[in-house]
């Protein structure tokens, strides 16, 4: 068995068909794909593939083995990559991701414990989903993330700096913006706006708390990133529950208000690779502490940006 069959394998059943697969995905003719597919069913012993004129599917033993195949594919990718950094010149590197807009309040302390310690070290910063983040720390690209806790990554481990409330955003002149706080159940009858899958711990938490309280909210939209978050909020004169991180993006139009009642909380941690041995990265983790001391205090001013850090990554703030 080889890595492309594995990746191969990987692109079909992303795809749903042999056919999308081998065309947009992997530049290969259809029945090569489904011959390489059918060596591969007959290594492992079982099909792992449901054919039909509509596409395919996975069998049982097939999403068992997508699973192990996506990871395989992941350790590959990191054993690569550490084999490069091992053959540049001997220089301390970092590469730092961050959820989207978390890196105005945590960048500059974070870069100020390692220039401390490593006054040469250079860093690159990259901010994502949180998601992605942790498939990029899985594959090596990666050496520390602020994220949120990403759900069965047994490989990656994560320790919590701050449980980040969540917040009430509405429009500005909405009729709840006179409230010091807002109870959830103020917000029965409200157009609710939701989160999407790009923030699968997020949305998690918010929907597990609204089925508890026995509120029904109908979500009448889901949002991939906080710019469509607080567009649809202006635009629609609707409500969502969104990390206190949102408010250094907030517009005009858009307010805020705390939760009522005991407080609902998300939690930011730093992820990192337990297969990474860097000791850059243990110095780090080591100064966690340290960190958390740091944690922002926001009030109603939008924190200043590093003027001489551009983090490469998406353009949009992602929910999360």
């Amino acid at each position: 068995m080889e890595l492309r069959h594995l990746r191969y394998f990987v692109a079909v059943a992303e795809e749903g068909s042999l056919t999308v697969a081998a065309e947009r995905r992997l530049h290969t003719a259809q029945p090569s794909l489904s011959r390489q597919m059918r060596d591969l069913e007959y290594e492992v012993g079982t099909p792992l593939l449901l054919r039909s004129a509509r596409g395919v599917e996975l069998t049982p033993a097939g999403q068992a083995f997508l699973d192990h195949a996506r990871l395989a594919l992941a350790q590959a990718e990191a054993a690569v990559e550490a084999a490069r950094r091992a053959a540049q010149p001997a220089k301390a590197t970092l590469v730092l991701g961050f959820l989207t807009g978390q890196e105005i309040d945590w960048l500059p302390e974070a870069m100020r414990i390692l220039r401390d310690e490593l006054p040469s070290i250079e860093v690159t910063v990259c901010s994502q989903y949180s998601p992605d983040l942790a498939q990029n720390l899985l594959r090596g690209k990666l050496d520390l993330a602020f994220m949120r806790p990403e759900a069965q990554m047994p490989d990656l481990d994560y320790r919590v700096i701050v449980k980040e409330p969540l917040m009430v955003g509405l429009p500005s002149d909405h009729r709840l913006a006179s409230q010091d706080a807002i109870a959830l159940q103020d917000l029965a009858g409200e157009t609710f706006i939701g989160m999407s899958n790009t923030a699968p711990t997020l949305r998690a938490i918010i929907d597990d708390h609204l089925g508890s309280s026995g509120l029904d909210l109908r979500q009448a939209h889901r949002v991939d990133n906080l710019a469509m978050a607080m567009s649809l909020i202006a635009s629609t004169r609707g409500v969502a529950l969104l990390p206190e991180y949102a408010k250094n993006f907030l517009p005009r139009a858009v307010t805020s208000r705390p939760l009522a009642g005991e407080p609902l909380t998300i939690d930011l941690v730093v992820g990192y690779n337990k297969t990474n041995a860097s000791p850059i990265v243990r110095l780090f983790l080591s100064r966690l502490d340290q960190l958390k001391k740091k944690a922002p205090h926001r009030d109603d001013e939008i924190p200043a940006a590093m003027a001489t850090t551009e983090p490469k990554g998406d353009r949009y703030a992602r929910p999360g």
